[in-house]
């Protein structure tokens, strides 16, 4: 699991790896990428991989009962479109891509489920995950199995080599 502060590369660190390993048909999951209008971040949207079928996850003045500050956090599309490609990867066998366990996407006990069933998976698992305290996430990052890097711009590449590495092996 990859872990650190907002905009320090988390995301671009996976899809890297992703790209670089040709590994793009062999992953199944999602990504989530801000989204700007007028160069100002107005919400964030969920990328399922490989298909790269798009959804909203959160947007400024969406009308929802999960806030995370200015943001109203999209829960039936999140489930819809993240947690069915994260279940779909459980069930094809693919490597588990999962960015990122976060505020917003721990509004959803659907996502809680599944993700609890991907980290019992076999198959090989890459997360993002907050960087800040959260009881949820802080167990999921203490689990024996787990492994937690935490990245800053300052060790990207070394961070980025030893993922690529990790993936490599069998």
């Amino acid at each position: 699991m990859i872990s650190g502060p907002p905009r320090c590369g988390k995301t671009t660190l996976m899809m890297r790896v992703i790209k670089d390993l040709s590994l793009s048909q062999r992953v199944g999951g999602f990504i989530t990428e801000e989204f700007r209008e007028k160069g100002q971040r107005v919400g964030f949207k969920i990328i399922t991989l490989p298909e790269k079928k798009e959804g909203l996850l959160a947007r400024k003045g969406y009308p929802s009962p999960y806030r995370l500050g200015k943001y109203g956090v999209n829960i039936q599309e999140f489930e819809k479109i993240g947690c069915s490609s994260l279940e779909s990867a459980l069930h094809s066998g693919k490597f588990i891509v999962i960015d990122e366990i976060g505020k917003m996407e721990l509004f959803s006990e659907k996502f809680r489920t599944v993700l609890y069933q991907a980290l019992e998976a076999p198959q090989k698992l890459l997360a993002t995950i907050m960087e800040t305290r959260n009881e949820f996430a802080d167990r999921i990052k203490t689990r024996k199995d787990a492994r937690v890097i935490l990245l800053s711009r300052d060790n990207f590449d070394r961070v980025y080599t030893e993922v690529r590495d990790w993936f490599k092996m069998k």
